[in-house]
């Protein structure tokens, strides 16, 4: 309309081109047109991208990975585009997903906690003469914000659930799921879905004994468990700062003593006191004892033997090569696969011993018409044989 009326009062195509920024031709076809103009999208052009970009939107999901990296990958799958394409690309993903705002994520009374270590690299305690260093273990329920912390000076599977099994005891129960990003005592290999990665045997193990599942977050994003990070930053600000201790069992108890004081002040976040709101978990209460020492994981190796304090002992031949719990009771050794008892054993008091059970081998040595039977299962169920390790000829011998 400016521009017909431009028009009605004289002014040339030429100086409402410059006017308004347009071409003359554009000018003169605004001024003798009846009716604004009708301007349509055009189709966006097809891309080299286009059947990749799906793929590439869960890598960056995944990791920060770079434009070379991405090209890298969607090559292998047959990408025949530049890299200046997967760079622009990229960025313009890697710009969305920084900008993308986060949700506060508030959990149910008895649903979740998250775990984590730190590492305090400037502090270290001697233990029977030795230097150890020092880690803590850190467990934050997420409804109710109780703190648990626990110093170690290392972190091993052992180690780790030892401090689960503490922290369970002070919060009087545990959740229905506790949170991990990817350390090794619980994962061993870490794929993008949890349920395609392989989770560490005896974690495995004492998760089931207990009854809470274990859930990795997604790699990189540490916001996910951000109660536990925070809580992280917390205690390195807050407690460690000018700290005096004179051993680690000190130490631990200043923590303990830290855990009831920080616990007993109303939460910035939530308003309300954690042991207050810890009434309303309704935590699993702990009713086995999970004895750690007496659990170990064993890989069956292809003769059907697993390696337990010094001797071997037999399973079913359908568990070699397989992971299994083996399990001190007494003096007896259980083995369990997948939760299932499937061997049990008198433990040998003597060393370097072979415990057998013929049954397990039934599907191996059955079926194959041997005129003489196994001298090695002519005897009782169970029993011991010496391993003469250096010499294998005796092997040959007693077959």
């Amino acid at each position: 309309m400016k521009i017909r009326n431009d028009r009605i009062k004289g002014l040339s195509y030429a100086e409402i081109g410059r006017k308004y920024s347009i071409d003359q031709r554009t000018a003169k076809r605004y001024a003798e047109s009846l009716e604004p103009p009708n301007y349509k999208l055009k189709q966006p052009k097809p891309s080299l991208m286009d059947p990749f970009k799906q793929q590439v939107n869960l890598l960056l999901e995944e990791a920060p990975y770079s434009a070379v990296r991405i090209l890298e990958k969607i090559s292998e799958q047959g990408f025949k585009g530049s890299y200046t394409i997967v760079k622009q690309y990229v960025r313009s993903v890697k710009h969305e997903l920084e900008n993308k705002a986060t949700v506060r994520f508030e959990t149910l009374p008895g649903v979740q906690g998250q775990v984590d270590w730190g590492f305090f690299e400037n502090y270290i305690v001697e233990i029977k003469g030795q230097q150890k260093k020092l880690y803590c273990f850190l467990m934050i329920l997420g409804y109710s914000r109780m703190r648990y912390i626990e110093f170690v000076t290392d972190m091993s599977t052992t180690t780790l659930i030892r401090c689960h099994i503490n922290a369970f005891r002070y919060f009087g129960g545990y959740p229905e799921e506790i949170l991990y990003d990817n350390m090794k005592q619980v994962v061993v290999k870490r794929l993008l879905r949890q349920s395609d990665s392989e989770m560490n045997k005896q974690f495995e193990d004492f998760a089931g004994f207990c009854g809470f599942i274990p859930v990795l977050c997604r790699p990189y994003r540490g916001q996910t468990k951000g109660k536990v990070e925070r809580t992280v930053r917390f205690v390195r600000d807050n407690f460690m700062t000018g700290i005096a201790f004179e051993s680690l069992n000190d130490l631990n108890a200043q923590a303990y003593a830290w855990c009831g004081k920080v616990n007993s002040k109303p939460h910035s976040t939530t308003g309300e006191i954690p042991f207050d709101r810890l009434k309303k978990e309704n935590l699993s209460p702990l009713t086995r004892e999970y004895i750690i020492d007496r659990v170990k994981t064993r890989k069956v190796s292809k003769d059907c033997m697993l390696a337990y304090e010094g001797n071997y002992y037999s399973v079913p031949a359908k568990y070699a090569l397989k992971d299994v719990i083996a399990v001190k009771m007494n003096n007896s050794l259980a083995v369990y696969c997948d939760k299932n008892l499937v061997a049990m054993h008198t433990l040998s008091l003597e060393k370097n011993r072979m415990v057998l059970e013929p049954a397990h081998y039934a599907s191996l040595t059955g079926g194959h018409g041997f005129e003489k039977s196994n001298v090695i299962f002519s005897s009782k169920p169970c029993f011991s044989e010496p391993v003469q390790s250096h010499d294998l000829l005796s092997y040959d011998e007693v077959m």
